[in-house]
């Protein structure tokens, strides 16, 4: 670790502890994708905990993980909840878009285990069915394309055997699975849930493959964390908050309806179903949102060992 990051770690761990003095709120621009994992931070916005750190949070969502993390970068953005991949990638120049300078990117929290799963078709009932088929993803190169890859590696195919196409964001991608486009795609908790009512169903999931995986976190740029260590411990402190309230079982109604009022075509049915993967006893967001050193490793191994340039899966 270089000596600027472990100012930023102890600046932001001696922070940690006392909240942000009285003041006028600070804007932090927040880009995340669509979706369930953005639960703590509606959480949070609802029940004030931002504010009560002085913080006034603006969410973006992205169509892709290439703007979301070229506008981090540039400075567009303060913070991006995003794939742990893609900070592995950027930080290695191994990212689908190209950028000049140092990415100065780093993880300084983590949120879940990525809540993946392959969704396809009714008519496709086994891995083997995606034979010849075209699959999306975000990018070829960052997010989830390795996971899905390993996925389909482990059932037995090879990557000859499918075409993978980039198309963009998670919902994107959805909006292209439920026209036709695609006979499966990799969708996070709670569209993989959404697609049973149009047609879709989950033909595997990630974790039980991978058994660990880090899957989104959030993401700074470490010289905006150097200068506004106070905002980025505010917005930790707020971020866990909201999700001790979201496992509270007294706030279990509470945390439907801002599911339901967040995400398009929920309905309550579906938010239960929702509210039991991500916030059940078991798996679910990581309730102190720490980063999983498991899970980093198996984000590494498959960049770097499994399916990176030399693609051995």
């Amino acid at each position: 670790m270089s000596n600027r990051a472990i100012l930023i770690v102890l600046s932001v761990c001696g922070l940690l502890a006392a909240p942000v003095a009285a003041h006028a709120l600070q804007p932090v621009r927040v880009i995340v994708f669509p979706g369930g994992f953005n639960w703590p931070i509606w959480a949070a916005q609802q029940e004030g905990y931002f504010g009560d750190e002085g913080l006034a949070v603006d969410l973006t969502p992205t169509p892709s993980s290439v703007y979301q993390i070229t506008n981090l970068m540039d400075g567009k953005y303060d913070i991006a909840m995003t794939a742990f991949d893609n900070v592995v990638a950027y930080d290695a120049g191994q990212g689908e878009a190209k950028v000049s300078g140092s990415p100065d990117l780093f993880a300084f929290m983590g949120g879940d285990d990525g809540f993946l799963s392959i969704v396809v078709p009714d008519s496709v009932r086994s891995y083997a069915d995606l034979k010849g088929k075209a699959l999306a993803v975000d990018a070829l190169t960052t997010g989830y394309a390795f996971v899905l890859e390993q996925m389909l590696a482990d059932h037995g195919l090879s990557r000859n055997d499918y075409r993978l196409q980039s198309a963009g964001g998670v919902l994107e991608r959805w909006n292209a699975l439920l026209s036709g486009k695609f006979s499966g795609t990799l969708l996070v908790t709670p569209f993989d849930i959404l697609s049973q009512a149009h047609g879709f169903h989950p033909l595997g999931y990630a974790i039980d493959d991978l058994r660990h995986y880090q899957g989104v976190v959030g993401a700074a740029r470490r010289a905006w964390a150097v200068k506004h260590a106070a905002e980025l411990a505010g917005y930790i402190r707020a971020y866990r908050r909201g999700l001790a309230w979201l496992y509270d079982p007294a706030n279990r109604d509470g945390a439907l309806k801002v599911l339901e009022t967040h995400v398009p075509h929920m309905t309550a049915e579906l938010a239960t179903k929702s509210y039991s993967v991500l916030v059940g006893q078991t798996g679910g967001f990581s309730r102190t949102a720490k980063l999983s050193l498991p899970g980093v490793r198996e984000v590494i191994r498959l960049r770097f060992v499994c399916c990176g340039a030399e693609s051995v899966c």
